[in-house]
């Protein structure tokens, strides 16, 4: 993993579903009490709409609906499958006539979530069916986290902020909430808050689209070039391109100090000043000039990691180790400033440390092959093997050609026939261990390592 230079963002197009990577539809908090006996025909409703077979789910959701009328997960199931089918209008009517004959918490619930779904509806009468929900039951946490959401999407910020701090704090396992939480807090002006929720949601085994949504957040709030004097422009990109694209950092050194003459508190050119200083192996200078960015802008992640980066080459781990650290807690989106510490950590032999970092350096970057590397040897020295051959299978499997993690493999199945506690498992791991070590000795006839370990298994 190697530091890019400072790139220029481009703009960015925040959408009502991009930005949150969330649909006040899509399957959410598991707070019911679906039964065992509805676990299988909820699995195949679940399984018709995410094959877009909505009329197919209906009739399983209805008769699981009438089963459990509080189970919010079937409730919003149900919803969707009536929305997907092009029954909005009609749902919301039935919905609106069981209201009048016994009002339950979960109609209104659905009603709110219906009313989203269409454009006309999406804001008061959304929001008055939410608060209805909520006064009903007032500790579900799905409905507060509902009500904050409709409110965050009619730009009532300040509004939204109540509801979803409350959603939160009753469920707190459901890191990815804190993804609208933090967008109403940026709106509102509260950026140490919104990025303390960022890092929560990072730490919390997001999806992909939350991690996406996450980094088009943190984009937001730590954009370098923000207010950037348009007169220096030209000499910006001209230096960057010196920097990046023709490998002349003298050249970019000179750029960078003719705009610092003019506009001497820019903390992204001297960043950038330092990167190119950095790249001309002149550590002093670059770390000058990194702190010069860092007293400038104390708020920005990056120029922590351009400094702990430095810091690292330099063989100065605990310098580094405290300047990823602050990078992190600044911007918990930068994947290489945890990789590093969980490298760190690892060399220090703080596994549980080590295996936090690395697990949000391969949730970040999920294809990232050092990342995966290092965390599939955290597992291994905490003796958990399947997750350990879990990470090396995710790059063997998807880059054949990639040898070492091969023989990771298959060194790692061959030390677990060698601990197996009975012939079953002992006969399962040399097989494994068998078939990853062939992989290499195909391609490496001459492997040592592997013979030597394929032997090993043969005489056991």
């Amino acid at each position: 993993m190697h530091l890019k230079p400072l790139n220029r963002p481009r703009s960015l197009r925040c959408t009502r579903v991009a930005l949150l990577g969330l649909g006040l539809l899509a399957t959410g908090c598991g707070h019911g009490k679906a039964t065992g006996t509805a676990l299988a025909p909820q699995a195949q409703a679940r399984a018709y709409l995410d094959e877009n077979q909505p009329e197919k789910a209906l009739p399983l959701l209805r008769e699981l609906h009438a089963r459990t009328p509080d189970d919010v997960d079937v409730a919003r199931a149900l919803t969707e499958a009536q929305v997907k089918a092009g029954h909005a209008d009609a749902w919301a009517e039935e919905l609106r006539q069981a209201i009048g004959r016994n009002e339950r918490a979960t109609d209104q619930y659905m009603l709110g979530l219906t009313l989203f779904s269409r454009a006309k509806d999406a804001g008061q009468p959304t929001v008055a069916a939410f608060e209805r929900a909520i006064t009903l039951s007032p500790t579900t946490a799905e409905f507060h986290y509902r009500l904050g959401v409709a409110r965050l999407e009619s730009e009532q910020y300040v509004a939204a902020l109540g509801p979803l701090r409350k959603a939160v704090e009753l469920a707190p396992e459901r890191a990815g909430w804190k993804l609208p939480l933090a967008k109403a807090l940026a709106r509102t002006g509260d950026t140490a808050g919104a990025v303390e929720a960022l890092g929560t949601v990072v730490r919390g085994n997001p999806s992909p689209g939350e991690v996406a949504t996450a980094r088009a957040l943190m984009n937001q709030l730590a954009d370098p070039f923000q207010g950037f004097p348009k007169a220096a422009e030209a000499k910006l990109e001209e230096g960057m391109r010196f920097l990046h694209e023709l490998d002349a950092p003298q050249h970019a050194v000179i750029a960078f100090e003719e705009i610092l003459h003019d506009y001497p508190d820019l903390a992204v050119v001297h960043a950038l000043l330092g990167l190119a200083y950095q790249r001309l192996d002149d550590a002093g200078r670059a770390v000058d000039e990194f702190k010069q960015a860092i007293e400038r802008a104390p708020r920005d992640g990056k120029n922590q990691l351009y400094l702990g980066e430095l810091y690292l080459s330099r063989q100065r781990p605990d310098a580094a180790r405290a300047a990823f650290e602050k990078a992190v807690a600044l911007n918990p989106l930068l994947e290489l400033a945890w990789f590093r510490l969980g490298d760190l950590n690892l060399e220090a032999r703080d596994l549980p440390a080590a295996k936090n970092a690395l697990q949000v350096a391969v949730t970040l970057a999920p294809d990232t092959v050092p990342a995966r590397g290092k965390l599939a040897l955290v597992y291994q020295l905490d003796g958990d093997y399947p997750a350990a051959q879990r990470e090396l299978k995710y790059v063997a499997e998807k880059d054949p050609e990639n040898t070492e993690f091969a023989l990771r493999l298959g060194l790692l199945y061959t030390d677990e026939a060698q601990k197996a506690r009975g012939p079953q498992e002992r006969q399962k791991a040399t097989a494994e261990a068998e078939r990853w070590l062939g992989k290499v000795l195909e391609t490496q006839p001459d492997n040592a390592v592997a013979s030597r370990a394929l032997q090993l298994l043969k005489g056991q």
